[in-house]
């Protein structure tokens, strides 16, 4: 399917496409190795590709009367990239309050067990690597391994020039 190749041309990881369409990695996944999408899945991929719904579906796939009418949700590129950053900054956000939530809730426990022998900081410390690693990749410290690299990786991985 055609699927792939669009995603690749754009440079788009499988999870990155899942977060733009609302689907998840597996249905992604599926779609790619050949399996059939719903008439929804083809939906939603259309409108994060931008391109008309008959590029996706196949012959044999039964048209139904909504698929005739215009998709009023379809979003330009620009915000698609914007909600996609929004939705990794939330991730980041809620790893963070999950994080600060579950080392307190340890502080506390390790305080009134037994205070004269603190333990509570090695998951803060190795949980915080992982804090670190996240804020990292979500506000883009590393310039490496950000979507300018995963875009040269797929050319180079196609053949094309860089």
């Amino acid at each position: 399917m055609q699927v792939q190749k669009l995603r690749l041309q754009r440079g788009w990881s499988q999870q990155q496409l899942a977060e733009l369409s609302g689907l998840s990695v597996r249905t992604i996944q599926r779609i790619e190795n050949g399996q059939t999408a719903s008439t929804e899945t083809l939906k939603s991929l259309a409108a994060v590709f931008e391109v008309d719904f008959s590029t996706l579906s196949s012959e044999e796939a039964m048209p139904t009367s909504c698929e005739a009418m215009p998709t009023s949700s379809a979003v330009n590129h620009e915000e698609q990239l914007a909600l996609f950053k929004v939705r990794k900054l939330k991730g980041f956000y809620v790893h963070l309050a999950q994080y600060i939530l579950v080392i307190a809730g340890l502080a506390v426990l390790n305080l009134i067990t037994s205070p004269h022998n603190l333990w509570f900081y090695w998951p803060a410390f190795g949980w915080g690597i992982g804090i670190l690693a996240h804020a990292a990749s979500v506000f883009q410290w590393m310039p490496f391994f950000g979507a300018e690299w995963e875009k040269k990786q797929v050319e180079k991985h196609l053949g094309r020039p860089l």
